[in-house]
């Protein structure tokens, strides 16, 4: 129940002692201050580690294949890797339960035209499942089918800026493009989260590609969507077995890095996952041990003030007080110094953290700041920090007898 008198005898103790109360204070915002900085900072770098990979799925595998840098059972160092559809095939055959997408790549620039316009773009030509392993947000259209494949349709998808660059704010949706002489239908629109870049790719089907540029089978690259139940060491132990069998199916040295890798994604998550749980375990140690300096240290503090108020407590059970009513009035004004001097930690700290937001890009961190769980986790450690600091004074305080508190100097 609230009490009126209690708060305004707790006001005007911390009123008559002004530099008592600061002091109390300063240790718990000063470490309140410090826990904030370090997530916000700690939170900058996660955001900076997922925004390093926001056009890409999670589960993403990238095999790409260069020149054979060691010979091989008779084969000769330069040799020129390159994959084709019946890799494409036995990578889908062989491993189907491990893989929820999959898709070719074969790159290309290409001049595409329309009317007075026309520039150069870079091209990719894909199976239908890389809209998904490339995170391809749909604004207009539909992307790239199966019936595109079967037929070798002369479609094409084009990213928003191409959009920008030949049509303005014109329809492009079923119009016809020039792309290196032959002519395309625009079936559909997109945006990505990568960037500029990104929205200035054009996609057609792979086997349109094949057949128009080259009239062979080959292909660039695969991209491979593992499963996402997979643990994350699963899908490395999946990533190396894989890249074990290409090397043995293409007749590449074990050894040999660069003629064919396997970039796994599961990998770089794995890494980034034990370095923040690393960055956040010594951020807890960090500000626990400056906030449990700042908790001793209000209680050392309260322990003089209720040195000070030892007749006061005297007086008051000689008057029929009872030990809870003095505990309580020294826990609740311990909690209120705590929970205002942490709250204007914790709301300096985020200023500070806005403030120098946009300056730490270059230290790779982006968009430093604490999540609504910090801040109610911090909540409740002040409210933790100000009972336990306060409680144990009090209950001393409370066990003074009237005659010997009488008797204090």
């Amino acid at each position: 129940m609230f009490d009126l008198d209690r708060w305004r005898e707790i006001f005007q103790s911390i009123n008559k002692n002004k530099l008592r109360s600061v002091l109390s204070g300063f240790t718990v915002a000063f470490a309140i201050l410090l826990f904030t900085l370090l997530f916000g900072i700690v939170s900058g770098l996660q955001n900076q580690f997922k925004s390093a990979f926001v056009d890409d799925a999670n589960n993403s595998m990238f095999v790409r294949v260069w020149k054979t840098s060691k010979p091989y059972k008779g084969l000769q160092t330069g040799r020129r890797i390159q994959l084709k559809n019946k890799d494409y095939n036995y990578v889908k055959d062989q491993y189907e339960d491990k893989i929820q997408h999959l898709t070719a790549r074969i790159y290309r620039s290409v001049n595409i035209g329309y009317k007075n316009k026309q520039n150069n773009y870079r091209l990719r030509a894909v199976h239908p499942d890389h809209q998904f392993l490339e995170k391809t947000i749909m604004d207009e259209g539909r992307y790239i089918n199966e019936l595109d494949l079967k037929n070798k349709s002369k479609v094409i998808v084009i990213g928003r800026l191409v959009k920008k660059d030949l049509f303005g704010e014109k329809p492009a949706l079923g119009k016809q493009v020039n792309v290196d002489g032959i002519s395309y239908k625009v079936i559909g629109v997109f945006s990505d989260k990568g960037g500029d870049n990104e929205e200035r790719q054009t996609y057609m089907p792979v086997t349109t590609a094949q057949k128009l540029y080259g009239n062979n089978d080959y292909i660039s690259q695969i991209n491979i969507g593992y499963d996402p139940k997979l643990s994350l060491d699963q899908a490395i132990k999946f990533g190396n077995k894989l890249e074990k069998d290409l090397r043995k199916k293409l007749g590449i040295h074990p050894d040999d890095q660069s003629a064919l890798s396997v970039r796994n994604m599961a990998e770089a998550n794995k890494g980034i996952n034990q370095f923040m749980f690393a960055l956040y375990f010594i951020v807890i140690f960090v500000g626990s041990g400056t906030l449990i300096a700042g908790i001793i240290g209000i209680s050392n503090i309260m322990i003089f003030a209720i040195k000070e108020r030892t007749k006061e407590f005297g007086i008051r059970k000689a008057l029929g007080a009872k030990p809870s009513s003095i505990i309580a009035m020294v826990v609740q004004e311990s909690v209120l110094i705590t929970t205002i001097a942490g709250y204007l930690g914790l709301s300096l700290g985020t200023y500070i953290l806005s403030f120098i937001g946009d300056g730490l890009k270059e230290y790779f961190i982006k968009d430093p700041s604490v999540s609504p769980g910090i801040v109610i986790g911090a909540t409740i450690i002040l409210i933790l920090s100000g009972l336990i600091a306060g409680y144990l004074p009090a209950k001393k305080a409370a066990q003074i007898k009237p005659i010997v508190a009488l008797r204090a100097d």
